[in-house]
């Protein structure tokens, strides 16, 4: 590929729940919805630069629309990056304060 992607998932309760499976933030389980939409949106593509926009927006929706259907208590934010492998450096910064009993980032 000419590009990077790179997709972040974090699951903040909406309440106690204490910490039941149930209630629990399943890292592999997202890690495979995150897989699955960027594979079905992206393939083998390459980078074009009008594309992104859409191919963000698209990745973000289908986790989003994945992790719904998990039935769980969460708030979740889904973030989603591409950008070309020009060399050209990314710098991000973010904060988030959560209860790492219940919640979690993937």
């Amino acid at each position: 590929r000419k590009f990077k992607h790179c997709v972040e998932v974090r699951g903040l309760a909406m309440e106690d729940l204490g910490a039941s499976e149930e209630n629990t933030f399943v890292v592999d389980e997202v890690r495979q919805i995150i897989q699955e939409s960027v594979e079905s949106v992206l393939g083998s593509a390459a980078y074009i630069n009008n594309k992104v926009n859409q191919w963000t927006s698209s990745i973000v929706e289908q986790c989003l629309n994945q992790l719904t259907k998990l039935g769980k208590p969460f708030k979740y934010i889904v973030t989603s990056v591409i950008m070309q492998k020009n060399g050209a450096g990314l710098h991000t910064a973010s904060s988030c304060f959560w209860d790492s009993a219940t919640d979690g980032s993937c």
